[in-house]
C-alpha cells in the first residue's frame, strides 16, 4: 500500500510532538552511547558543582534553541533536501540534549525553568528563516553552529578541570556542530551580514545569561 506523501499539516503535528518531547520530555535521537558512559566519576566540591551545573544548564537550554530553530527551518523549507538536512541535524542535535540532560541529573542539577521560551522565540526565528529562502535558512544554520562552536569552547576551559564527563559530552558536542556548520555550507549556505551575526551574537548572551540563573 503507498503512503501519501506527508502534507504542511502532517508535518505541522509532528513538529507539535517533537516540541513537547523537547521542553517536557525525552526526544528520540539517534542512538548514539552518551560520551560521558566510560568516563569514571570524580568528586567535585561544592563550588565545582555548582559551576558545572550552571554551564550544563545553558549548554542543555542551547540544544533547546537549536531544536526549535531546526524544526522551524525544516517546517518552512523550500526544497526536500533542506528539509531532510534540517530534520538529521535536529536528531543528531537530541542526543545533546539527552547527555546534558542526564548530566544535569548526575550533578543534582534543574534545566531552565524558561525552556518553553527558549524554544518557542527560536521556534519563530527558525521558521521566519525558513521563508526567507533555504540559501538564507542553511546560512542561518551554519552562523549560529558557528557561535556555539565557539561558545562550547568558552564552557570547555570554564568547566572545573575534575569534571570530566560534562568535558567528554562538550566536546562531542563541538565536533557535531562544526560538522554541521560544514555541511550547511557546503549545501549552499549564504553569508550573512554582519549586522546579523551581531543581533544573533547578542541574543546568545541573554539566554546564556540569563539560563545559568533560571
Amino acid at each position: 500500500m503507498n503512503r501519501r506523501p506527508a502534507t504542511f499539516f502532517d508535518r505541522l503535528i509532528a513538529h507539535a510532538d517533537q516540541a513537547l518531547r523537547t521542553v517536557f520530555g525525552e526526544p528520540a535521537g539517534s542512538g548514539r552511547d552518551n560520551p560521558a558512559a566510560p568516563v569514571t566519576e570524580t568528586e567535585l566540591s561544592s563550588t565545582e558543582k555548582a559551576s558545572s551545573i550552571r554551564l550544563m544548564r545553558v549548554n542543555h537550554a542551547g540544544e533547546v534553541c537549536a531544536q526549535a530553530l531546526y524544526q522551524g527551518q525544516a517546517l518552512t523549507a523550500r526544497r526536500q533536501e533542506t528539509r531532510a538536512q534540517m530534520t538529521q541535524a535536529a536528531i543528531e542535535e537530541n542526543d545533546h540534549l539527552a547527555w546534558c540532560r542526564q548530566r544535569l541529573e548526575e550533578l543534582g542539577g534543574n534545566t531552565s525553568l524558561l525552556n518553553p521560551v527558549w524554544y518557542t522565540g527560536s521556534l519563530a526565528i527558525g521558521a521566519a528563516s525558513g521563508l526567507l529562502g533555504d540559501k538564507w535558512s542553511l546560512g542561518f544554520l551554519a552562523e549560529t553552529e558557528h557561535q556555539v562552536v565557539k561558545h562550547l569552547e568558552g564552557h570547555l576551559q570554564r568547566l572545573p578541570q575534575g569534571d570530566e564527563k560534562s568535558h567528554a559530552i562538550l566536546e562531542t558536542m563541538k565536533v557535531d556542530e562544526a560538522r554541521h556548520q560544514a555541511t550547511a555550507l557546503n549545501a549552499g549556505g549564504a553569508s550573512l551580514p554582519e549586522a546579523v551575526k551581531n543581533i544573533m551574537s547578542l541574543a546568545s548572551r541573554v539566554m546564556t545569561s540569563t539560563a545559568s540563573r533560571l
